[in-house]
């Protein structure tokens, strides 16, 4: 500093200002550096977090070492070595980079590199790195396997293309099965690969292919539009809402994302919303949701068909027999080998009294599914109800549908109770067919009328028949006489409640 003092004048100047900045350099280097001890630490934990597969504690201390000495190749080395032990090539490569762009003849960084670019299908900056180690090292083998490789997939490239320019979709798919085994992470393999699948009519193929395409670039937003209208498409609205968003994430003003993501959100609630509903047994609300839902999206044919087959359900779980019948029978039309529809109006048709068309449906949907123990109870069920009827239908016998509550059972039964009370009539012949025709109204009335023997009658069991009862013997009338009972004149009793 006397020095510089004497000097006076700009020499004397420059003089101070060169040894201030040397004084803020030290002092920099110890606030913001790290020592060399502080490096090695860092260093070593790095190594033994990685050896330990403590990978993002590993990361955390390579980082550390990078800020502490921005010099250092061999630190860069180590985190791609990281990175790349997380699947994150991507981030692997920038390090790769920059400890070749420090230490050019540093081969493992430059065949490490090759490998990457090689797996993302940049065959010309593989190639320069493989030809790299080998003019240093003329007999290093995997550079040369890598090299031969690059060269191959470059002439699959070339093949895929021109097949595909021809229309030869198959060969084209063939040719690019080759070529994804040595360049996983190329996009546009997969991408191409894809469209062959949609223009040979197999959207889910195309599918698996452009669901990790689309992540192997940084902004992939017309991949993530492609997945999202293929899956909607297909019915999968769900996966297709949960990809257009991700297409959102990357720009949110992208106009043609945005357009599809009003379209796919408004369906999918509608339709979620509809399911709702019958959890909740509110089913005429989710008829008129699934009416919405074909008015949002009348083009495509899976969203009609689901809308009719679960409209079909909730006309049955509404017990409304003959709107049941017909909107399963145009559902059933449209998805002949759909078992749930045909299990729906097998319901509906029991709900009509027409056992033998229940039997046919359950039996129908058993083809189609024949593992399920709702179809298969189903049709027990309904053969039950269809041998029932031959006998006595205790519905049929008071003129009620199967649906009718206790009040209408009992007004039906004393509208006919009174009609063919034995008592009206002249003729022992037409006496006799009276007796028969009112012991079966009253067994009617008093089956419908008890909550756990209609339910019985429901499921296919007659109560009243001999062969159902524990324990043998005859059953009660449910009126205070015997008309079996030999005798001379009587009358009939029977009671209204």
């Amino acid at each position: 500093m006397e020095w510089c003092r004497r000097a006076g004048g700009v020499g004397g100047l420059l003089c101070s200002l060169s040894l201030l900045c040397v004084l803020l350099d030290i002092q920099l280097d110890g606030v913001l550096g790290a020592t060399h001890a502080e490096i090695e630490h860092h260093l070593e934990m790095g190594r033994k977090l990685l050896a330990a597969g403590q990978l993002a504690e590993a990361l955390s201390h390579y980082h550390s070492a990078v800020e502490g000495d921005s010099k250092n190749y061999l630190t860069y080395y180590k985190r791609a070595a990281v990175f790349l032990a997380m699947g994150k090539a991507r981030s692997a490569l920038p390090d790769l980079s920059r400890a070749i762009q420090l230490k050019p003849d540093f081969l493992p960084a430059r065949l490490q590199r090759g490998n990457i670019l090689l797996r993302q299908g940049n065959t010309q900056e593989a190639k320069e790195d493989f030809e790299t180690v080998l003019q240093r090292s003329s007999d290093h083998k995997e550079a040369e396997e890598q090299l031969m490789k690059t060269n191959e997939l470059e002439e699959l490239q070339e093949e895929a293309h021109a097949a595909y320019h021809q229309g030869d979709y198959s060969a084209t798919v063939s040719v690019l099965e080759r070529a994804i085994e040595i360049s996983p992470w190329d996009p546009e393999t997969r991408e191409l690969r894809a469209e062959c699948f949609v223009r040979m009519g197999d959207p889910q193929k195309a599918i698996q292919d452009l669901a990790p395409a689309a992540r192997l670039r940084s902004d992939n937003r017309a991949a993530f539009l492609k997945l999202s209208l293929l899956q909607y498409s297909l019915g999968e609205h769900r996966e297709s809402l949960s990809h257009i968003r991700e297409c959102l994430k990357l720009d949110q003003d992208d106009k043609d994302c945005f357009s599809h993501y009003k379209q796919v959100k408004k369906l999918s609630k509608q339709l979620d919303s509809a399911e709702e509903l019958i959890q909740e047994e509110r089913y005429q609300e989710a008829i008129d949701k699934y009416e919405s839902a074909m008015k949002t999206e009348p083009n495509i044919l899976f969203y009609t068909n689901l809308a009719k087959e679960r409209i079909c359900f909730c006309l049955v779980k509404l017990q409304l027999a003959n709107e049941a019948i017909d909107a399963c029978s145009e559902a059933h039309q449209r998805d002949p080998r759909n078992a749930n529809i045909l299990r729906d109006r097998a319901e509906a048709f029991i709900l009509n009294q027409d056992y033998e068309k229940a039997v046919e449906d359950y039996q129908e949907a058993r083809e189609f599914d024949a593992e399920s123990n709702s179809i298969r109870e189903g049709l027990e069920r309904a053969q039950r109800l269809l041998k029932i009827s031959r006998k006595r239908d205790y519905y049929k016998i008071l003129g009620v549908g199967r649906n009718a509550n206790k009040q209408e059972i009992i007004k039906a039964y004393r509208k006919l109770a009174q009609q063919w009370h034995p008592d009206n009539f002249q003729s022992e012949a037409d006496k006799k067919e009276a007796e028969k025709r009112f012991i079966d109204i009253a067994s009617a009335k008093e089956v419908l009328t008890d909550p756990e023997m209609r339910q019985k009658f429901d499921e296919g069991e007659d109560p009243l028949d001999p062969e159902n009862q524990q324990g043998g013997g005859q059953r009660a009338w449910p009126f205070h006489f015997n008309p079996f009972e030999s005798g001379g004149n009587f009358h009939f009793k029977f009671e209204y409640n």
